[in-house]
């Protein structure tokens, strides 16, 4: 029976290691769930472009490749998915990082609606350094392309805002092991939380990036809700 719109999950969080595709998977999702896809980047962004407070903080972070604090990243997102706005459900991505971040979540909810599902996307590591090694950013707005799998229109320029693209010197492969080193031990606590309350849903990322939807949408039983789009 082709379950109702109503009862799917209306608020989860997709999160994987940089280059496992989450944020290609979390706007497929978003499709079949109907709810707004809700990028701690794009947030960042809509700030600066709005010269909000907080953007004009988090902007200062950015231009030297930096990360924006967790004071400022919680606020950006509690700012948009706060009660009431909620109850239309939302799909995090990138959000939260660690348990500081992942801790506020968790206290916005309960006055609130809890998270239904947390999404793992799981690619190995040498995976992993291959699809970042390629990876372009904007010198301006850090919107992200890759040389083969989403190259800009125009090479060396952003498609949104024109900016410069360049490869960071963390996208290099030495260094690339070692920023999957460390987010691998710094999401492991937030792993642990999400899998003690039983939200924890885990996808296998390798493959086509259709092959790795139907895959999520098969573990969270979404499949006949996909059907009916």
């Amino acid at each position: 029976m082709t379950r109702k719109i109503e009862t799917l999950p209306r608020r989860l969080i997709i999160l994987g290691p940089p280059g496992a595709g989450k944020g290609t998977q979390a706007k497929k999702l978003t499709e079949v769930l109907q709810v707004p896809h809700i990028a701690s980047g794009n947030l960042f962004r809509q700030h600066r472009g709005k010269g909000t407070p907080l953007g004009i903080k988090a902007g200062e972070y950015m231009r030297n490749g930096l990360l924006v604090p967790d004071e400022i990243t919680i606020a950006m997102v509690m700012e948009r998915i706060q009660p009431p706005l909620d109850m239309e459900g939302y799909l995090l991505d990138g959000f939260p990082r660690n348990m500081v971040q992942a801790e506020a979540l968790d206290d916005m909810a309960a006055t609130g609606k809890p998270i239904d599902h947390v999404i793992l996307i799981s690619v190995p590591d040498d995976q992993l350094v291959t699809r970042l090694s390629g990876r372009q950013v904007c010198m301006d707005c850090q919107a992200s392309y890759h040389t083969e799998t989403a190259p800009p229109a125009t090479p060396g320029r952003c498609d949104d805002c024109g900016g410069v693209l360049f490869q960071r010197d963390d996208d290099r492969p030495e260094a690339l092991r070692v920023r999957i080193r460390v987010y691998n031990e710094e999401i492991q606590p937030m792993l642990d939380h999400y899998a003690r309350s039983g939200k924890l849903v885990e996808v296998d990322g390798l493959g086509p990036v259709d092959e790795v939807a139907e895959r999520l949408l098969k573990v969270m039983r979404l499949e006949s809700s996909a059907g009916r789009r």
